[in-house]
């Protein structure tokens, strides 16, 4: 008998070791499908897609997708121009930002951005987090960031020479949702609720929007002169934003940008 309560004992044993085994079995498995659906494209089934037999695109600043607006120049590829892109999760984008350029609010929903800054400048850049917390900072020639997937970012020239940087992108079809003028894509109500002001208030902001961006949202702007002046001020910032914390840096970002 005692043989035989040792052998269900081990019987017992030898289920719940196999029942652990499959739950572990199961949590990896979950694990991955997880991953899979945070990543910014699918992974290739081919080593790239059929048809294509061109790798490099020349000259893209001349022969990409342009967008001129009064803030610089940017080129593009996506895989229309340009097929070897398909599947392989990534796109670029380079930049000709004027002194004062900027590149206005903007998210990429689909795809996180690494920014190198070539020559001129120095760009003011940063995003700000879900905690709504702003990452700022100075970004000096040879200087790399990154601005995290669907996070709320931009990139302003403060120098007097103009700024020309590269972007890579982890999707061959990242998207640009800009900020100002989808946000006046929904009721009034909502939008005066959101920015704690009125509806006359809207409309003159909107008729602004309208004017510089309808049907070019993609398109540098340009600050005004009396908030930006080329070259002023870019050691004060610097200074703010290496030495003091986050939290105190958009204070002290604000009133340095009003003073300038």
């Amino acid at each position: 008998m005692a043989a035989a309560a040792a052998h269900g004992r081990s019987h017992n044993l030898t289920l719940v070791m196999a029942l652990m085994i499959c739950v572990q079995v199961l949590l990896v498995i979950m694990c991955c499908s997880s991953m899979c659906l945070v990543k910014a494209d699918p992974d290739p089934l081919t080593d790239f897609a059929p048809g294509v037999t061109t790798f490099t695109f020349k000259d893209l600043n001349q022969n990409g997708i342009i967008n001129v607006g009064p803030g610089g120049r940017r080129a593009a590829l996506n895989i229309t121009i340009f097929p070897a892109l398909i599947s392989q999760g990534i796109t670029v984008v380079r930049f000709e930002l004027l002194p004062c350029g900027t590149n206005p609010p903007h998210t990429h929903p689909r795809a996180s951005e690494l920014l190198f800054l070539v020559s001129g400048g120095p760009l003011l850049a940063g995003f700000v987090d879900t905690s709504g917390v702003a990452h700022l900072d100075i970004i000096h020639a040879g200087d790399v960031t990154i601005f995290p997937r669907a996070l709320l970012h931009f990139e302003t020239n403060l120098g007097t020479e103009t700024a020309v940087f590269v972007s890579g992108l982890n999707s061959q079809n990242p998207g640009t949702l800009n900020a100002g003028f989808s946000e006046f894509q929904i009721p009034d109500i909502a939008i005066a609720s959101a920015l704690y002001t009125n509806i006359p208030t809207l409309d003159k902001i909107r008729a602004n929007i309208s004017e510089h961006e309808a049907g070019n949202l993609e398109a540098l702007q340009k600050s005004p002169l009396a908030h930006c002046v080329p070259g002023q001020n870019i050691s004060d910032f610097d200074d703010v934003l290496r030495t003091m914390g986050i939290g105190n840096r958009k204070h002290l970002l604000r009133s340095l940008l009003k003073s300038a």
